[in-house]
This record gives structure tokens, sequence and C-alpha cells, in this order.
């Protein structure tokens, strides 16, 4: 039995007699109401998963490893600024690698391709505004130390957006936008 709701209606409109109204509790009906249920539930499970990995992505394990190693203690926002730099250009030398590797005429790799766009992607966030816990306070450096790698438990951490320019923006949790 189909489930994408399109096809349960068009199923239904195909059928012999060419059906214009339905009783509200044919079976017909169901059909569609139980396809449309679905149809919903996927929606809501995809955006939430979506909304779950870019927040995972804004704040992967692997930054917040090397923020707390390259920040013994409370950090300024110079020191936060040149640990965001050489986490941006970690991606470099590979790309520079995978570059040298190509001949000549050649297209890029489908992995050259990906490396060169989270490089765009991530270059203007931190033009914009790089959303990272904020290292200045103490508390929340302890508490960033502590985190288990759970999306859930960043709501007790206090985030700024850190831009190319140095400048240092309150922010919330999730980020909504340039909050």
């Amino acid at each position: 039995m189909p489930t994408n709701l399109s096809k349960v209606q068009k199923k239904i409109t195909k059928k012999k007699g060419g059906i214009t109204s339905l009783h509200e509790n044919s079976r017909d009906a169901q059909k569609i109401r139980r396809a449309s249920g679905v149809v919903a539930t996927v929606e809501r499970v995809s955006f939430f998963q979506e909304a779950a990995e870019t927040a995972g992505d804004l704040l992967s394990l692997e930054k917040t490893q090397i923020l707390i190693q390259r920040s013994a203690s409370t950090s300024s926002i110079q020191n936060l600024k040149l640990t965001l730099f050489s986490y941006l250009n970690r991606d470099n030398e590979e790309l520079q690698q995978l570059k040298a590797e190509r001949r000549p005429g050649r297209p890029s790799s489908a992995k050259e391709d990906l490396l060169r766009q989270r490089i765009e992607m991530e270059e203007r966030e931190y033009n914009a505004g790089y959303w990272v816990p904020d290292m200045e306070d103490g508390k929340n450096l302890v508490a960033l130390r502590e985190w288990s790698g759970e999306w859930e438990n960043l709501n007790i951490l206090r985030f700024i957006r850190v831009t190319k320019g140095g400048n240092k923006i309150e922010s919330s949790f999730p980020p909504k936008g340039k909050s």
C-alpha cells in the first residue's frame, strides 16, 4: 500500500467511476489521512534532525577539543582568533596536496570539491561571526571541559560570535541566524 500522499491521491482519483467527493469515514478518506500523517511526521522528524546536525556541525567535538587544548585558562579574543584561524586552515594542506596530485587539465575530484566548499562555508561564517563558546569566562570554560559532546547539554554554556575583525558579539543557544 503506498504511503506517499501524492501516490495515494493519484490512486484514488484513477479509480473506476471517478470519485469526485469522499465520505468522511470512507476507506479512501482514511487512506488519505494516514498518508498525510506519514508525510507530516517525516517532515517534522527531518526538520529536527537537520537542526541537530547543524548545531552539531557548528559546535563539533573536534572544534571544542581544539579550543580547550589551546586555551589552558581563560583566553582573550586575540588568542581565540588565532585558535579559530588555525582551525579554519586545518584542511589547506590536504587541499594543496589534492591539487598537486591532479593532472593538469583534469577536473577536481569530489573530495577536493567538498573540501573547498567546506572551507568557503567556514570562511563566510567567520566573516559574519563564528559561533563559539565564551572562552573568557572561567565557569563557562569549566562547563565546556565537562561537556559530554551531547547537543542537549549545550544550554548551560554561554556563546559568542567572533568576527574576523576581532569583534565579540553575545549569542544564544541554539544559534538563530545572527544571534
